[in-house]
């Protein structure tokens, strides 16, 4: 892959990350319409982390707050003679770290499948046109009456249930959360406040596990590509 073939690429990522189209299926369109070879998963993974600090920025004072909460809902983060505290952050914490569950696990046992059989064209039209019809359909039936201090564990799981899905090529992650939450009552703004939040423990792990794994092979590794994409898909 040429540099400024993952620079265009980076671009696509950072355009459509934040928006309920799949970042990921449009980062197939190019090897899939211009005929350009198969980034792979690495790099896909790559850019996505570059959004992850976009992400991470942009919710850094909620992040403290919350890692703060959620250290004081344990044992060992209450101080001496004080009991385990619970309060809104740390079950938005907990919340957040239920819900990346079901994606990480159908990931781990799923992404090699997935990643030989469904990055085609027609998977990403089918996918983004039936999960963008089931988007507006929750944004017109949801009550959109709940904040995200609401989000219980049970509603964690099912949302996280929903992230799953977007492992399918073409099924946008924040979309696909979005509506989740919609339906189980958020608000269009607290549905795409968890669903950003729940990004960051998913896309932390995929690129942690997915560095081990290009570290661990014995081909080369473009790594300046794959560096150019993720400043460039943070910005």
């Amino acid at each position: 892959m040429e540099l400024w073939q993952s620079l265009l690429l980076a671009v696509i990522q950072g355009l459509t990350e934040f928006l309920p189209i799949s970042s990921s299926a449009h980062l197939l369109l190019p090897s899939g319409v211009l005929g350009w070879p198969d980034q792979g998963l690495a790099f896909d993974v790559a850019v996505h982390v570059g959004s992850l600090l976009a992400v991470v920025v942009y919710f850094r004072h909620d992040l403290q707050v919350m890692a703060r909460a959620w250290l004081r809902s344990l044992s060992f983060g209450a101080r001496d003679g004080e009991a385990p505290r619970s309060d809104e952050n740390s079950r938005l914490a907990w919340a957040v770290l239920v819900g990346t569950g079901p994606a990480g696990l159908c990931g781990l046992l799923f992404v090699g499948w997935i990643d030989a059989n469904l990055r085609s064209v027609l998977v990403f039209a089918l996918a983004t046109f039936f999960f963008g019809v089931l988007l507006g359909w929750a944004d017109r039936r949801g009550a959109r009456a709940a904040g995200v201090s609401q989000v219980s564990l049970k509603t964690a799981v099912l949302i996280g249930m929903a992230q799953a899905l977007a492992l399918i090529p073409g099924t946008s992650r924040s979309g696909i959360t979005m509506t989740a939450g919609l339906l189980l009552g958020l608000s269009r703004q607290q549905a795409s406040r968890f669903s950003f939040l729940l990004s960051i423990p998913l896309i932390s792990a995929a690129g942690l596990l997915k560095g081990i794994e290009l570290s661990a092979q014995s081909e080369p590794i473009p790594w300046l590509p794959m560096m150019l994409g993720v400043l460039v898909s943070s910005l």
